[in-house]
């Protein structure tokens, strides 16, 4: 008789524990927000009034899914900068903290992939899927666990990697006017990297679609596009995207550099990232200083380009080496911007209009054209075959001026302007055709030994093309020594050198042809 009231006093206590579980399951889930009001709206930033415990940097939130940074904290309210489409934002609208800093996702699915800085895909496969995000600004590795620059990028072009070397964690600034060939430079560069287990960040910054659209074209055809995160943000696009996009690919960049990788970046370009910034500064009324530029400029190039280093065997011993481009005008390399970042940098590579309208292509102005690292990220056959190049490439552009006025010129003289057109011509390359290093070597090795002087200037485009081609013929023994620190032997220099003067008979005097073969 006792246990019937005890079940039915079990099932109701099963029933109403029940009933609580699902009317809590059903209320609703209560949180805290901090919410503010806008309280003015201009192009690309709005004033913000009613978070007072908003951070620099930190990410709010606006309707519609637009997102923006805090940047200025004044007293009474807070600049925020857009980072999206803010045409229906208005005064009054609410304005939500959300406790983060911008970050972006990172990680092995962003190979191939193109992606606005936040992340978003851009190239019409769907979603980006990454394995983690990482915030936007990062401290610099400190000095204590970064390595020396010493193993070379090569770039698959003559005059950079035998006159101007770039080594892995390097930062080699690429300046020069408009249309003379800078963009050029850095795509070759990550067509280069093809097959040396190096990855690509590519940023373009305030582009125009159609020259992203041109440099994307040529990734994908030459099969660069696998290795390769390309980062953009168009000139129609808020400024604040045109802000954030460096430090966006520099977090992508360095989540493969941590993982042991070497990584490459080009940021194209940073004037429009230093104009970008200029309009948002003089918008949020921050003094205008040198050039109407703010005061902190400087700041904002340093502690992105301080990212790019060569990390410790503790670390990984993973690189990043950044190749960041800046247009300059009418070749005033001192005006503000590009002496800023000259003096951050590890060197530059010059590239001279002049030579540019010669026809000269790259037009890598050598002397005004430095590399710091220099011969310390250069293999030890490079430094003995290009060691006299450069020397003796100055000297004849000093003589050539003078030979323009009509001097009478002895037969040194003569001979040295001689070989330095052939050298010029020798540093001539097509776009998008990098060359290999046994090809660059058998070409430089030829230079120096002077097989390219008889050769008439009308013919060293096809004189150079039939070397590189016979450099196939290398034994793999030798090829292996370009790649170590050990320098060439005098017989191995000697095959090269058989090789060229070989591929290069056709292109001989008669008289040149007949010593040769009885030679």
């Amino acid at each position: 008789m006792n246990a019937a009231p005890e079940a039915l006093s079990g099932a109701f206590d099963r029933l109403f524990t029940g009933l609580s579980q699902a009317r809590e399951s059903l209320a609703p889930q209560l949180a805290l927000h901090e919410v503010g009001f806008i309280t003015n709206v201009a192009t690309g930033i709005v004033k913000v009034s009613g978070l007072p415990g908003a951070g620099f940097d930190e990410l709010l939130e606006f309707p519609g899914g637009v997102s923006g940074i805090a940047f200025n904290l004044d007293e009474d309210e807070i600049g925020v900068v857009l980072l999206g489409d803010y045409a229906h934002l208005q005064a009054g609208d609410e304005v939500r903290r959300t406790g983060r800093v911008m970050d972006v996702a990172v990680g092995d699915g962003l190979l191939g992939r193109v992606i606005d800085p936040l992340g978003r895909p851009l190239d019409g496969l769907g979603a980006v899927a990454s394995s983690a995000r990482l915030p936007i600004e990062r401290p610099a590795v400190p000095i204590m666990e970064r390595a020396p620059v010493t193993v070379p990028l090569q770039t698959g072009l003559k005059v950079v990697d035998a006159l101007i070397p770039i080594g892995r964690g390097q930062r080699e600034l690429i300046m020069g006017d408009r249309q003379t060939g800078k963009t050029a430079i850095a795509l070759d560069t990550i067509l280069n990297q093809r097959g040396k287990d190096v990855l690509c960040v590519y940023c373009a910054i305030g582009q125009r679609a159609s020259a992203v659209a041109k440099g994307i074209a040529i990734l994908r055809e030459k099969g660069a596009l696998d290795y390769t995160v390309v980062v953009v943000t168009e000139g129609n696009d808020p400024s604040g995207l045109a802000f954030i996009a460096p430090y966006a690919a520099t977090s992508i960049a360095e989540h493969f550099m941590e993982k042991g990788r070497d990584v490459l970046i080009v940021y194209d370009d940073l004037t429009q990232h230093a104009r970008a910034y200029r309009e948002l500064s003089l918008l949020l009324r921050r003094p205008p200083g040198r050039e109407a530029f703010p005061g902190d400029i400087f700041y904002i190039h340093s502690r992105l380009l301080e990212r790019a280093t060569h990390l410790c065997k503790e670390r990984g011993g993973g690189s990043l080496t950044a190749l960041p481009i800046i247009e300059t005008e009418a070749q005033n390399i001192s005006a503000y911007i590009p002496t800023n970042l000259i003096s951050i940098t590890d060197g530059q590579i010059y590239l001279s209009p002049s030579l540019f309208e010669l026809g000269v292509l790259p037009a890598v102005d050598v002397g005004k054209s430095v590399s710091r690292v220099g011969g310390k990220a250069q293999r030890a056959t490079y430094r003995a075959v290009a060691g006299d190049l450069k020397l003796a490439y100055a000297q004849f552009e000093e003589l050539e001026t003078f030979a323009r006025f009509g001097a009478r010129l002895d037969a040194d003289t003569r001979k040295t302007i001689d070989h330095g057109r052939r050298i010029r011509a020798c540093l001539k390359q097509a776009e998008s055709a990098p060359v290999p290093v046994p090809a660059q070597i058998a070409v430089l090795l030829a230079l120096t030994a002077g097989l390219f002087d008889p050769v008439a200037l009308e013919k060293m485009t096809e004189a150079q093309l039939a070397v590189q081609t016979a450099a196939a013929a290398i034994p793999a023994e030798i090829t292996a020594q370009f790649e170590s620190d050990k320098k060439l032997r005098d017989e191995d220099r000697e095959a090269i050198i058989c090789i060229a003067h070989q591929a290069l008979l056709p292109f001989l005097p008669e008289e040149k042809t007949k010593v040769g073969n009885k030679a």
